[in-house]
C-alpha cells in the first residue's frame, strides 16, 4: 500500500523549505524530499556563509533588480513579500539587521543558524523528512507518484517542485526537476548562467598584466552592436587570469550572455573610474596634481590618480613613458589619460559555465505558470517554486526573496488542494 501524503515537495533548499513549512502551516500532511545528506546547502552558503535572508529596499526596486522576469512576482508579492519574509524570521525568533542596498542578515552573521531555526520549524509541524532520498521520476494522475531512486513509491494529492536550476551544483542543484516539468506538458527556456564571472581573450589578460587587481565603485557598462549601453552598473569589480570578475560584472553578465546567445562572438564593454565625474571634472582634478610637480615622473605626480598597475598600464597602452617628466606631458597625453579614466574599452567572449554561475538563467516557461498560486496551468495540483521557474534576479537577496516568496506561495496553495 502506498504511503499518502496531501503535499510532497522536492527539493530542501530555500525554496523547498519554506514550501514544506507553508504547506504544513496550513494543515497539510507534508512530505520533503532531499537528495543530499542535509538541508539547505544553498542557504548554508548564502551571503558569504552569513545568509542574506532578504532585501529591505521597496517592492518595485525589488523587482527592478530581479532583471529576469521579475515583474511575474507582483502577483505573489501581494500576498507575501519581502517585509514579510522578515517578520517569518523574526518570528521564529531569527532577530535580523539591515545593511548596505537593503540587504538583510542575521545579527548573528550564521547562516547555519537560520538553516536550523528552519528545520526546528519543520520538526515542530511534523513535516516528514527524507534525506539520501533522490527522485528517479514523478508521475502524473488522480494522485501524483514520487519514484524514489531507492525503488521506494510515494503518493500525494499534491507535488512542489522546487529543486533549483542548474548552478553550483554541489549544494544539489544539477538541474534534475527539468525532466519532471516536461512530463506534465511543461516547455522549459533556455537555460544560461547568470551572476556569473567573463572571460576575455584581450591581451592585458592573456598576459595577466592587470590580474588581481580591484576596482572599486567604478561603472562597468554592456555596450550593444551600435556602441549604446544596454545596462550599466556602478559597483566593485576585479580583473582574473580569465577574464573579469566581482559585483559589476556578475550584474552585468546575464546582459553579455544573452548578446552573445543572440550570435555575437564577442561582446565590448566601457569601463568608467570616475563615474561621478565628466571628462572635464577629470581634466581639473588631474592639472591640481600636476601644478608644481614639473619636474616630478607622470607615474609619481598621478600616483593617486588610479591603482598604480591600471595607471602604468594605461601609460603603456598610449606609449608615455611613466618616467616622462611633467613638463614634457602634451594635451594629446592628457586626453588619452582622460579618455582610458572615463572610457576604457575592451571586450568580453563569454562566461564560465552555468555550474560556476550563482544563478541559472531560463527555466519553466512562466507563461504556463499561475502567478497568483505558482501552480501549473497544465497539470492539476502540480507546483513549482524557487529557481526552476524563468526567473532570476541580482546577487544581493533577490534571488532568496524570489525562491522564499514563490515556495510560500506554492506550499499554502498546494496545501489547498486536499480539499479537492
Amino acid at each position: 500500500m502506498l504511503l499518502l501524503y496531501d503535499v510532497i515537495v522536492i527539493g530542501g533548499g530555500p525554496s523547498g523549505l519554506m514550501a514544506a513549512i507553508s504547506a504544513a502551516e496550513h494543515g497539510a500532511k507534508t512530505l520533503l524530499v532531499e537528495k543530499g545528506k542535509k538541508l539547505g546547502n544553498k542557504l548554508a552558503i548564502s551571503g558569504g556563509g552569513r545568509c542574506n535572508v532578504t532585501n529591505r529596499l521597496p517592492e518595485d526596486e525589488i523587482i527592478k533588480h530581479i532583471p529576469g522576469n521579475g515583474k511575474f512576482l507582483y502577483s505573489a508579492f501581494s500576498v507575501f513579500n519581502n517585509e514579510d519574509i522578515i517578520d517569518f524570521f523574526e518570528g521564529l525568533g531569527v532577530a535580523l539587521k539591515e545593511e548596505d542596498h537593503g540587504r538583510m542578515f542575521p545579527v548573528s552573521d550564521s547562516a547555519q543558524s537560520v538553516v536550523q531555526t528552519l528545520i526546528k520549524q519543520l520538526d515542530k509541524l511534523k513535516v516528514t523528512i527524507k534525506i539520501n532520498s533522490p527522485v528517479e521520476t514523478v508521475l502524473y494522475g488522480d494522485k501524483h507518484i514520487v519514484y524514489l531512486e531507492n525503488g521506494e513509491k510515494i503518493a500525494t494529492k499534491a507535488v512542489v517542485i522546487a529543486v533549483g536550476g542548474k548552478s553550483v551544483p554541489h549544494t544539489g542543484s544539477t538541474g534534475d526537476g527539468y525532466a519532471w516539468a516536461k512530463i506534465a506538458g511543461h516547455r522549459i527556456t533556455d537555460l544560461y548562467p547568470t551572476e556569473v564571472p567573463l572571460t576575455s581573450a584581450e591581451g592585458f589578460i592573456k598576459d595577466r598584466t592587470l590580474q588581481g587587481l580591484s576596482l572599486r565603485d567604478v561603472a562597468l557598462s554592456v555596450l550593444d552592436k551600435k556602441n549604446k549601453a544596454v545596462v550599466t552598473h556602478k559597483m566593485d569589480m576585479i580583473f582574473t587570469h580569465f577574464g573579469i570578475s566581482g559585483p559589476a560584472v556578475l550584474r552585468c553578465s546575464q546582459f553579455v550572455v544573452k548578446e552573445i546567445m543572440a550570435g555575437r562572438k564577442r561582446v565590448k564593454m566601457l569601463l568608467d573610474l570616475y563615474p561621478e565625474l565628466n571628462e572635464e571634472q577629470v581634466r581639473t582634478k588631474i592639472t591640481a596634481m600636476l601644478e608644481g610637480n614639473s619636474r616630478k615622473a607622470i607615474k609619481n605626480a598621478l600616483k593617486d590618480l588610479a591603482p598604480e598597475r591600471f595607471l602604468l598600464f594605461i601609460l603603456e597602452k598610449n606609449k608615455i613613458s611613466p618616467d616622462l617628466q611633467v613638463a614634457n606631458m602634451s594635451n594629446q597625453m592628457m586626453r588619452q589619460i582622460i579618455g582610458d579614466l572615463k572610457s576604457f574599452q575592451f571586450y568580453v567572449n563569454g562566461s564560465l559555465s552555468i555550474e560556476k554561475a550563482f544563478v541559472t538563467g531560463g527555466g519553466v516557461h512562466l507563461p504556463e505558470i499561475v502567478p497568483s498560486t505558482m501552480g501549473s496551468k497544465l497539470m492539476e495540483r502540480l507546483y513549482f517554486s524557487g529557481e526552476i521557474l524563468d526567473i532570476h534576479g541580482y546577487t544581493g537577496g533577490y534571488n532568496i526573496t524570489t525562491a522564499l516568496v514563490t515556495g510560500r506561495i506554492a506550499g499554502m496553495y498546494a496545501a489547498f488542494d486536499r480539499y479537492e
